[in-house]
């Protein structure tokens, strides 16, 4: 079983900053590809960014130029540095992981952790 926990989110005013860690956990996994999702309120879950093994990474026009994703040590965790929030950054934040378990391929999702950008 793999579980992926997350950490970071909050409250913060508009034009700050925001760093959101995910941490993979488990055993017997290989993880292809990680990423952060998000739900605004009353929307649907939308891409916010990816990351793969080869470090390729994708972004949301939304979020282009004032986010960065990264993966950790031990490849096991991801990273998103967000920054000049506005409003409509507001949303619970999902963490997501592409895995293979023994030799079957799978999507995982964090419990999701709030954010809210507000003055």
């Amino acid at each position: 079983q793999v579980q992926l926990v997350e950490s970071g989110g909050g409250l913060v005013q508009p034009g700050g900053s925001l760093r959101l860690s995910c941490t993979a956990t488990g055993s017997g996994f290989t993880i292809y590809a990680m990423g952060w999702y998000r739900q605004p309120p009353g929307k649907l879950r939308e891409l916010v960014a990816t990351i793969t093994n080869a470090d390729t990474t994708t972004y949301a026009d939304s979020v282009k130029g004032r986010s960065t994703i990264a993966r950790g040590n031990g490849r096991t965790t991801v990273d998103l540095q967000m920054n000049s929030l506005k409003p409509e950054d507001t949303a619970v934040y999902y963490c997501y992981a592409r895995v293979g378990l023994y030799g079957v391929d799978g999507e995982y999702w964090g419990q999701g952790t709030q954010v809210t950008v507000s003055s």
